[in-house]
């Protein structure tokens, strides 16, 4: 009986479908175990990470089928995830996954929306860091409440020195800031800046980490392809306002990642409205309305949101921590972190192809 059970439930499983890939379990090899033993089903899923915004759903769609098989029967359903491929990769090795933001041009929001994502992943559960390399602007100190900081320094065992990136909010930040002054980034030229822009990726020790977001200097420059084509990127968000001035910069972001083979996860499009806070039902296109989406649409990108423009999280950028851990339950930071589940969703994706495909190169 119990091996016609377990059977049961392995076929019931495997039936399911993953809401973010579309795959069934089977397709995806997900049901690794199936244990009947004292009253108790135990079931071990693996599947394709990062598995930190899907786990709870996964695991109460599962757990509802097996309901269905064995009513009243006590459940306990683990979800971890399948072990990633990185191709031996030398540069940042212990970090699954490296999501570039970006934007065609400066004033948009991107490090707002960078270090936001962030904030948001990290209070799902993944290790999460920031590696600030908007050079001539860097804003991830100021986000993260860490202006004035310098890199710690210590001497392994072999007498080389460790520098370490700082953390505030349980996220690993580093900055161009905590190296230069802004003056001082604003007059070195671009081989000195590749050098100092080097040591954050190649010589500071980030540890393990699910996601590393990278805040790019905006534009679409030689700096911009450089670090694209020499950093493992997993993917790329796009940020823009609705204008079409931004939008078509957009165009431009587009073309830079396509033409360096880096996977766009999507477009976000920040400021796109005003809620006044004595009118929450109504919203006010200040600079236009439609634009981000549009434009996913011409070059068929996944459009990711629309984040209002609001002026608490101004505050909260200004003031060191990020809105969505300041206000985890206000409206602003639903919309982010709907954001950032498509975001999580997307590298799901992309980290499937790998995983069907190991002996194709996805990015550079």
């Amino acid at each position: 009986m119990s091996n016609n059970l377990e059977n049961d439930i392995k076929q019931t499983l495997n039936s399911l479908i993953d809401p973010d890939l579309g795959k069934s379990f089977c397709d995806l090899e997900a049901v690794k175990q199936v244990i009947i033993k004292d009253g108790i089903i135990k079931v071990n899923l693996e599947m394709i990470g990062p598995v930190h915004w899907v786990a709870e759903s996964v695991c109460k769609m599962s757990a509802d089928a097996i309901g269905k098989i064995a009513p009243g029967v006590e459940t306990e359903i683990v979800c971890t995830e399948k072990e990633q491929d990185n191709g031996g990769r030398k540069i940042l090795p212990k970090v699954k996954n490296i999501v570039a933001v970006a934007s065609g041009k400066g004033g948009v929001g991107k490090s707002a929306v960078a270090s936001n994502l962030a904030a948001a992943l990290s209070l799902q559960g993944a290790t999460v860091g920031v590696l600030d390399g908007d050079i001539y602007g860097p804003s991830q100190p100021t986000m993260f409440g860490l202006v004035g900081g310098s890199f710690d320094a210590v001497d392994d065992e072999n007498g080389n020195s460790i520098a370490f990136p700082l953390e505030s909010h349980g996220i690993k930040v580093a900055s161009m800031g905590f190296l230069l002054n802004r003056d001082d980034a604003a007059i070195i030229r671009g081989p000195m800046l590749a050098g100092y822009f080097s040591l954050l990726f190649e010589q500071l020790e980030w540890g393990e980490l699910d996601f590393l977001i990278f805040d790019l200097p905006p534009g679409t420059g030689d700096i911009q392809l450089t670090m694209t084509q020499k950093i493992p990127m997993t993917g790329a968000v796009i940020v823009t306002t609705p204008q079409e001035i931004s939008v078509s910069d957009v165009r431009r972001s587009i073309a830079m990642f396509r033409k360096v083979n880096v996977d766009i996860l999507g477009i976000v499009e920040n400021m796109a409205y005003f809620v006044p806070p004595d009118m929450t039902d109504k919203k006010y296109y200040i600079f236009g309305q439609g634009g981000g989406k549009k434009v996913a649409t011409e070059s068929d990108i996944s459009f990711l949101g629309e984040i209002p423009l609001n002026m608490e999280m101004r505050e909260a950028n200004d003031g060191g921590t990020p809105i969505v851990i300041k206000d985890e339950k206000g409206y602003q930071s639903e919309v982010i972190r709907e954001i950032t589940a498509k975001v999580v969703a997307q590298v799901r994706r992309h980290n499937l192809i790998i995983w069907e495909n190991p002996n194709v190169e996805i990015s550079i």
